[in-house]
């Protein structure tokens, strides 16, 4: 069953590599949107994975607190940027990529 998830994952970061060439001259302002569990220690993960890359970064709290959303505007070089960074915070625990 793994190797079917790692299967699904590896397809559809090919098929994001395919559409984000063909839509983009590269470099190009890239908007990344999260949504994780209002855990400071998520927020400041999403942050520090962005951190030295001049990346503009807004939080918004939901309603009732439980989740922020983050949105990210930074200069990327290339598609396979942005895949290895959608990759690198993968690994929080609850987050969602939009």
């Amino acid at each position: 069953m793994d190797n079917e998830k790692e299967k699904e994952t590896r397809e559809f970061y090919d098929r994001l590599k395919v559409e984000l060439d063909l839509s983009n001259s590269w470099p190009a302002l890239y908007l990344y949107k999260f949504i994780v569990p209002s855990d400071q220690d998520n927020i400041v993960r999403v942050e520090e994975a962005f951190d030295c890359m001049g990346a503009v970064i807004k939080t918004t709290k939901s309603k009732t607190g439980k989740f922020t959303s983050i949105s990210i505007d930074v200069m990327m070089k290339d598609s396979q940027e942005i895949i290895d960074k959608y990759i690198e915070v993968s690994t929080i625990k609850g987050i969602i990529s939009l």
